[in-house]
């Protein structure tokens, strides 16, 4: 849940000037992160407790979407950027987002394709997946006044253990979806590791920033710190809305 806080904290010292774009990339815990929407579902109460029971901890993330699932096999890139108008191209920074992603994924020699495979779970039109049959990569975006996150899930590996948190989850939320539609880069091409996948996904972004190096401050856990009740899986009612 700390990781989806300070992405948030991140995102608020970009808006205010604080800092500049920041590309946060990390391994994260395991984690169901919940839309905003989904915590308004009458199942949702069960759908948090059967993620914490699968080893999954519940959150409700600021960027958009349904219910997603990840782990330390998945790798999470977090791109924060000031804009004068945030809302600006929303569509148009998913498409490119996307195809960027899908082509790094080629470089590795995998069939990688910009769409939505039926029956995903968080399902977008900018998804990226495998030969058009399973989810690889999702993303998200969050707009506020004066910066966006894009913030893109890719599972590396271990997608045994997405499937099963999510079919719970789903369960509970009473949402369709396919199971077979969770994919792995690892499926589609054996023995690839986590950096590797991370090197190629990143080369893009570092054409387009000046990327240095750094480590996150005290400073700024203590301000994610301070929003972890943003991102708390507890009923809506009880969070005020």
């Amino acid at each position: 849940m700390l990781d989806l806080a300070l992405a948030t904290a991140l995102l608020e010292q970009v808006a205010a000037g604080h800092r500049g774009p920041v590309i946060r990339v990390y391994r994260p815990a395991p984690t169901a992160a919940f839309g905003r929407r989904d915590s308004f579902l009458a199942g949702f109460e069960r759908a948090a407790a059967a993620a914490t029971s699968a080893g999954f901890t519940p959150a409700i993330r600021s960027a958009g979407g349904r219910a997603a699932a990840y782990h330390e096999d998945c790798l999470v890139i977090d791109e924060l950027v000031p804009a004068r108008d945030a809302m600006a191209d929303v569509d148009a920074r998913f498409a490119a987002e996307a195809e960027s992603q899908a082509q790094a994924l080629r470089g590795l020699g995998i069939d990688a394709r910009v769409g939505e495979v039926p029956g995903e779970y968080c399902p977008g039109r900018f998804s990226v997946n495998a030969r058009g049959q399973t989810k690889l990569i999702g993303a998200a975006q969050r707009i506020i006044s004066g910066a966006w996150l894009f913030s893109t899930v890719v599972v590396v590996g271990g997608p045994g253990r997405v499937r099963a948190v999510l079919e719970e989850v789903y369960a509970a939320l009473d949402l369709t979806w396919d199971p077979a539609s969770v994919g792995s880069v690892d499926d589609e091409r054996s023995g690839i590791s986590v950096p590797e996948v991370q090197e190629a996904l990143l080369a893009p972004l570092a054409a387009r920033y000046r990327l240095v190096p750094s480590a996150v401050g005290e400073a700024e856990r203590t301000a994610a710190r301070d929003l972890l009740g943003r991102h708390r899986a507890a009923p809506a009612a009880r969070r005020g809305g």
